[in-house]
Formats: structure tokens, C-alpha cells, sequence
């Protein structure tokens, strides 16, 4: 008897696999967080200059750069512990190598006259965290089966909040009673939800080992992901699309706290409206996301999230026509932050779909730099410029226009079926048509 209701749409996220990645996303949050907020605010309690504690944000720039070595975790065999499996013993290692590196931030003292042992030691957090999130992406794709990942994705999605809030909270409390090196001490365990999900499940059946040895092997490891991607039906168009796709979000995105300053809006309204309401309209929108993505199936699911995510823009166009509107910013930020859960979810789940079981790693994280670099450089450059020139809501109307060419480039792919035949083995699954 086919079930209905609520709890057919809340049931895939109790399956094992999906909690699984519950699980790693907790574990991929909390290191980003012992570099961000947290030790901004440590740096900050120690009594070091501004200028310093900004400059400590260099240290994210590793996650940026992680397609650079991912390639080892794909073709590098481990000893000893290798007889795991590829991905499970990356996955023991990696959490190992963080938790190793949050505790020798931990016993670093921050000091003015020479500062350079906390930098060198949270860019430390920064590579094994990088390292980590490698690793973590490989595991969740190939745990998950084709149809799940939808699911998986807003799981991953759900953790990766709860590590990155959960740590930074807990590392607060602690530090205001025990002290900055207690409370790192204890975030470090937040590493081991997913080594524990790890060893639960065992090494992902999907995984096909693509471990070489020797010089030639490293090359091969290095080269072949990218040249098995290129290799594919339309690979140029599905690479303009994971490059575009994202320009007029990122463009506006950005830009949100300039417009609500401009407004007139107070700290406390920003705090209310941006931070809770929007948090709350996030988590909802993962959840439809992971429902969209099991009801409408991959290829309707992306199309409409991305429809939706264009959209939200017009939503700050109207609400910088509006001017200082309490309701006008909930709208607009409840909307946008929903359409980015949902977008969050279909969008990641289809570029996990693009990967090939034998090279995840390697393919994941060069399609997410892909995905972020080109919006990130062409906001960081023309925004500010773009908003002098403009105003705030030819801006928004302009950003609208900028998200509509990876609108109708992923409907162009999806009308010839050149998204079914461009997709990785990951994504394949025979029993579950699209």
C-alpha cells in the first residue's frame, strides 16, 4: 500500500545512508568554524589588533584550494590502514589529522609580539579541514544511492549547520568557564560523528578503486578525472553551466547587508529578520529541497530551484523600491533564504550526480571551485561599482537578468537529454528513471 502524507515525505531522511550524512556533514562544519567567528573571537579576547585578527581570515583560502591535492585521496593508497577500504581510511585519517590540528590550536597561545605560531596553526586546521571536506564528499556520494542523494544532500546540509553553530557555541560556553584551550580540547570531538558513521557503514559499496602506484600512476591519478569529465557528451556546456549558473546569486547575495545598512534597518532588525528568520527559512527549504528532489525528480527539481533562486532577487528589487519595511524584509529575506535551501539541495545532488565513483574526490571538488569562483571574482570586482552606478534596484533587476542564461542553459540540456547523457556513474540508476 503506497504511503501518503507527511511521513512519506519525512521517511528517506531516516534511512541509513541519509543519516549517515547527517553525520559527516556535522563533522565537515566544525573545523571551518574553529577558524571563522570562533577564533576571531579568541584572537579578539587576547587583546590582538584588528588588522590581525582580519587577516586570519587567509586562513579559508585552503578550502578554496583543495581540488589541488584531492587527486590524493582518489589515486593514494595508505598503508596498513588502506585495507579498510579507500575512502574509509582517508576518512580515519582525515578526521585524525583534524582532530590533531584543533588541538594543536588549542595549545598555541595567541600573542601579540609573535603571532606567527597561531597562524601557521589555523592554517593547519584550514588544510586538514579542506582535507576532511575531501574526503567527506567522496564518502556521502558514494553511500548514497543515486536516488537519495537529494536527500543526502539536505542531510549533509542540515549537519554541516549543526557542527559549524554546535561547535561554536560549545567552544563559547566552555571558553567562558574552563578557558580557550578546554574549549577547543572538546570541539575536537566533533570530528568523530563521522569516523563513527564510517565505521558503521563500512566502505561505500559504490567505491571503484582508482589507486595507482609509481610516477606514471600519479599522473594518471592527476590527470584522469579531469580528462574522463571532459571526455563527455556536452562537457564544455555542463562546465559553462556549473561556471554561470550561480553569477546573479552571488552577485546580489553579497550585497544584502550594504542595501539593509542604506535602509536604515537596525542591528536589531538584521538580527531578527537576516539571522532567525532567515535560518528558519533555510531549514524548511532543505527539507522541501530533499522532497522536490524525490517527488519531481532530478532534472525538474534543479530547473525549478534555479527559477526560484532568480526570482528572489526581485524580491530585493521591491524591497529596495519599498524602502524601511519590517514586513518587506522578511519577505524577502524568508524567500531567499528558501529558494537557497532548495537550490542548496537539487543543485548539489545533481553535481554529485556528475562525478564518477572512480574519481569523486577529485571531480567534486574541482566542480564546487568551479561553481563558486566565477560568481565570487565577478562580485568581489563590479558590485559595489554596479550598485554607485545604478542604484540598488536596477541592481537587483540586473542580477535577475544575469541568473536567467543558467536558467535556460540547464532547461536547453535538460529538453535534448544531454543532462541523462552527461552524467557520472554516481548519478546512474537503472531501477529509478529520472
Amino acid at each position: 500500500m503506497r504511503e501518503e502524507g507527511l511521513w512519506a515525505g519525512v521517511k528517506p531522511y531516516f534511512d541509513k545512508a541519509p543519516l549517515a550524512a547527517l553525520a559527516l556533514g556535522i563533522s565537515s562544519g566544525f573545523p571551518y568554524a574553529m577558524i571563522g567567528a570562533t577564533l576571531t573571537t579568541r584572537l579578539a579576547q587576547d587583546g590582538i589588533d584588528k588588522k590581525t585578527v582580519t587577516a586570519f581570515s587567509l586562513a579559508f583560502l585552503v578550502y578554496n584550494l583543495k581540488w589541488l591535492w584531492a587527486w590524493v585521496v582518489d589515486g593514494v593508497r595508505l598503508p596498513v590502514i588502506g585495507a579498510m577500504g579507500q575512502r574509509l581510511s582517508w576518512l580515519i585519517v582525515a578526521g585524525v589529522l583534524v582532530m590533531a590540528a584543533v588541538t594543536n590550536l588549542a595549545l598555541v597561545q595567541p600573542d601579540k609580539a609573535d603571532i606567527w605560531p597561531t597562524v601557521i596553526a589555523a592554517i593547519m586546521v584550514g588544510i586538514a579541514g579542506a582535507t576532511f571536506d575531501i574526503v567527506i564528499d567522496a564518502y556521502r556520494i558514494e553511500v548514497l544511492a543515486p536516488h537519495q542523494l537529494g536527500v543526502g544532500a539536505g542531510m549533509s546540509q542540515y549537519g554541516w549547520r549543526l557542527g559549524s553553530a554546535g561547535a561554536g557555541a560549545l567552544a563559547l560556553y566552555v571558553a567562558a568557564r574552563a578557558g580557550w584551550h578546554n574549549a577547543y580540547l572538546l570541539c575536537a570531538v566533533f570530528a568523530l560523528p563521522a569516523m563513527v558513521a564510517g565505521l558503521l557503514l563500512g566502505e561505500p559499496e559504490r567505491h571503484r578503486p582508482a589507486a595507482r602506484t609509481g610516477p606514471r600512476g600519479v599522473g594518471a591519478a592527476v590527470i584522469e578525472p579531469l580528462r574522463q569529465f571532459l571526455e563527455r557528451p556536452g562537457a564544455m556546456l555542463i562546465l559553462a553551466f556549473i561556471l554561470i549558473h550561480k553569477v546573479g546569486d552571488t552577485l546580489a547575495n553579497l550585497t544584502f547587508r550594504l542595501l539593509f545598512d542604506d535602509l536604515k534597518f537596525t542591528n536589531d532588525e538584521i538580527a531578527f529578520y537576516d539571522v532567525w528568520i532567515g535560518f528558519l527559512a533555510f531549514l524548511v527549504g532543505i527539507f522541501v529541497g530533499g522532497v522536490l528532489y524525490a517527488r519531481l525528480g532530478m532534472k525538474r527539481s534543479v530547473l525549478l530551484s534555479l527559477v526560484l533562486m532568480m526570482l528572489t532577487n526581485l524580491s530585493f528589487a521591491g524591497l529596495a523600491l519599498a524602502g524601511h519595511s519590517n514586513l518587506g524584509m522578511a519577505a524577502a529575506i524568508g524567500f531567499e533564504n528558501f529558494a537557497s535551501g532548495i537550490g542548496g539541495v537539487c543543485v548539489v545532488a545533481y553535481f554529485s550526480a556528475l562525478t564518477d565513483v572512480r574519481f569523486t574526490a577529485s571531480q567534486y571538488a574541482l566542480i564546487s571551485a568551479a561553481a563558486s569562483i566565477f560568481g565570487r571574482l565577478l562580485t568581489g570586482t563590479t558590485a559595489g561599482a554596479l550598485i554607485d552606478a545604478m542604484g540598488y534596484v536596477n541592481f537587483y533587476l540586473l542580477t535577475t537578468v544575469a541568473a536567467l542564461p543558467g536558467v535556460l542553459l540547464f532547461w536547453w540540456m535538460s529538453r535534448t537529454g544531454l543532462v541523462d547523457r552527461s552524467m557520472g556513474i554516481a548519478g546512474v540508476d537503472p531501477d529509478k528513471p529520472d
